[in-house]
This record gives C-alpha cells, sequence and structure tokens, in this order.
C-alpha cells in the first residue's frame, strides 16, 4: 500500500485518480475546494481517505495543509500537483484578470505546492512529485495562449527542478496528456473573439469532448503505474494525438534550428 496526495480531486483525472487508487488499497489524501464533492468516497471507504479543503492559489493553505497531510498520515509517497483551469479565446480578447487567475492556478500554484512539498519528501527519505502538465506544454494551438504560456512554464520549472531534487531520492514526473473526455473543456472560460479574429485561426470551437480520443481512466491508470514503477519517466508523454502530434513538433523544430546552424555559429564571432 503506497499513499498519495493529490490536489484538484473532485473532478476528471484528479477524481479518477483518487477513485483507482482508493479500490486497489491505497491510501489517499485529497484535496478540494469544497470536501462535500467527496463524501460519497468518504462513506464507502473511511480512513482510507484523508480529504480536506485546499484552494491552491492560498500559499499559506498550501503549507499548511500539506503538513497536516503528512503529519496525520506519518508518509507520503506520491503528491500529484492537479488542480488547473482553462480558458478560450485570442489573446488579445482575454481580460487581465483571466491572465492573472490562469497563471497564478496553473503556474503559480503548481510552482508553490512543489516548494512547499520537497522539505517533507525529503525530509522523509524521497518519494515521487507529479506535475500534470499537457501537450500544451510542447505545442500550441490558437485561441489558447495564456494555457499553454502555462504549461510552457510548468515544463520548465519541473525540468530544472527534476534536476535539483533528483540526489534526495525524489522523482519528478511530468504528466502530458493529449485531449482527453474530462470536464475539463467543458469548464473552461470562453472568450468570444472580437472583430479583428472572426474567421481567422483563434475563432475556432475546440472539438466535442466525445470525440476526443484519450480515456480518462487510462491516463490515471498510465500515471499510477508510472509513479510506482523502479524509474519514474521526467516526462510522461499519454494518448495517441499528443503522441503524434508533439513528435511531428519536435522533428521540425529540430529540423528549423539545423537549418540556421551556421548562423548560429557566426554569432560567436565579433563583427
Amino acid at each position: 500500500m503506497s499513499t498519495w496526495f493529490i490536489t484538484g480531486a473532485s473532478r476528471g483525472i484528479g477524481r479518477e485518480l483518487v477513485e483507482q487508487l482508493l479500490r486497489r488499497g491505497h491510501r489517499v489524501a485529497a484535496t478540494v475546494r469544497d470536501p462535500r464533492s467527496l463524501d460519497d468516497l468518504a462513506e464507502r471507504y473511511g480512513e482510507q481517505l484523508w480529504c480536506h479543503a485546499l484552494d491552491v492559489t492560498d500559499t499559506a493553505q498550501v503549507e499548511q495543509v500539506l503538513g497536516k497531510a503528512f503529519a496525520d498520515l506519518g508518509r507520503v509517497d506520491v503528491v500529484v500537483s492537479n488542480a488547473g483551469s482553462g480558458v478560450f479565446g485570442a489573446a488579445e480578447d482575454l481580460s487581465d484578470q483571466q491572465v492573472e487567475e490562469s497563471i497564478t492556478t496553473n503556474l503559480t500554484a503548481s510552482i508553490q505546492v512543489a516548494r512547499r512539498v520537497v522539505p517533507l519528501l525529503r525530509e522523509q527519505g524521497g518519494g515521487v512529485l507529479v506535475q500534470m502538465s499537457s501537450m500544451g506544454g510542447q505545442i500550441t494551438f490558437p485561441g489558447f495562449a495564456i494555457y499553454h504560456a502555462t504549461k510552457w512554464g510548468v515544463e520548465g520549472y519541473f525540468e530544472a527542478l527534476a534536476a535539483e531534487i533528483t540526489p534526495f531520492g525524489i522523482s519528478t514526473v511530468l504528466v502530458e496528456p493529449g485531449m482527453v473526455r474530462t470536464g475539463f473543456f467543458d469548464a473552461a472560460q470562453r472568450v468570444p473573439v472580437s472583430e479583428p479574429y472572426r474567421g481567422g485561426p483563434a475563432d475556432t470551437p475546440p472539438p466535442p469532448v466525445a470525440s476526443m480520443p484519450g480515456s480518462q481512466s487510462g491516463v490515471a491508470n498510465a500515471i499510477i503505474e508510472a509513479a510506482l514503477s523502479d524509474a519514474p519517466p521526467l516526462r510522461l508523454l499519454l494518448n495517441s494525438d499528443a503522441y503524434e502530434l508533439v513528435t511531428t513538433a519536435v522533428r521540425e523544430r529540430l529540423a528549423a534550428f539545423e537549418a540556421r546552424k551556421e548562423s548560429a555559429h557566426a554569432a560567436d564571432h565579433e563583427v
């Protein structure tokens, strides 16, 4: 039996992780804005489920709840930083508040969860830190710029962090799903495009959730298997669409760099 701490556990992949882990006999510390959303699981699994209210944008609360979970449970083997949100719309059309809220929820909160949990994992001798990213941390789509900004930021931060904390026995996993059939897209805010963008690349509605290739249960299962493996991967690219789109983008990016090799080397010299 292992013990997991999961943020954003009320719906989507977070809730799926909680349910699968409980069914397999693991202990779960699940955090949500409203703990009543997990009452059905608490009734079914009793002390196997530890539940607490948490707003990940409140850094002081993050530190308090993490500390309580580690103290109450004795040890936490896997921490999953899963809470996040999305907003669709042309970059120019988003309000300042929407920009700030997206960055705070998706990027800053992820950084602060990691900063608060690393000392706890180090003190207990190691563990696994799973950070939910997206194929949107490797590629981009028009109309989703602020989401990509946060996920590309997550990718950079956690790749650097991974190198820093590996000596402490802490593994870091960046989970990069494609389009998954969850409530994420239904819950995302949608900002109507302004006149200059109508009919352009940003004026494209997202595909229906039912048509998305990714399975919520399949993604959760892959995360559990990777986190509990002997060598958790730094990146966990999931779903067929993510694999095809990301590997194609990486190859194209490398080809573009190689085409400019001479100018790259030329910039070493004074002119």
